[in-house]
């Protein structure tokens, strides 16, 4: 019982969130209406090197405990105002970019509007050859509020990551 009441006063809290809230849509993700299934599968190899003259950005989602009872979180990933895929839980994919600069956005993909606002943002220049990790981490504190957001990676940590991830691929729903 005390599991359920805990499960009810998370989703309530995070229904109730308010941090990190967009008042407008950002140009680096994209259409506000498209929703992911994604899937994840264990079982995985490495993601190969980047293509000649390409570099590759992989995508992480981490969450140190699922978000309700039964259920992670989902969260989608723009990059210069496209959705390029999604992750669930604790999972990856790989993404082979042109050089240059990219503007990049992980939302939170919720059927709740307020956490459905939850957006983080940032840029980086892609050079070729060159592997990028970015994660968007999860994190449900003690109190039942939770906090989101998007961060770049080292290469060690990245593919320490990548490791214990689950591989994830995604459409469109």
């Amino acid at each position: 019982m005390k599991r359920l009441l805990s499960a009810c006063l998370l989703c309530a809290a995070l229904a109730c969130a308010k941090r990190a809230v967009a008042n407008t849509w950002p140009d680096s993700c994209g259409d506000e209406k498209v929703n992911f299934e994604v899937k994840t599968e264990k079982q995985h190899a490495a993601p190969a090197a980047p293509a000649e003259g390409k570099a590759q950005i992989i995508f992480i989602q981490g969450e140190n405990q699922m978000v309700a009872p039964f259920h992670n979180a989902t969260v989608r990933f723009g990059m210069d105002g496209t959705w390029v895929g999604a992750n669930n839980g604790n999972s990856y994919f790989a993404l082979t970019v042109d050089p240059g600069i990219h503007h990049l956005c992980a939302n939170w993909q919720s059927v709740f509007k307020t956490l459905n606002k939850n957006i983080d943002l940032t840029s980086f220049t892609a050079e070729p050859g060159q592997v990028y990790y970015y994660v968007a981490q999860v994190t449900v504190n003690s109190q039942n509020s939770v906090s989101f957001g998007l961060s770049q990676l080292n290469a060690d940590e990245g593919k320490y990551r990548v490791e214990n991830s689950k591989l994830s691929t995604s459409k469109p729903k």
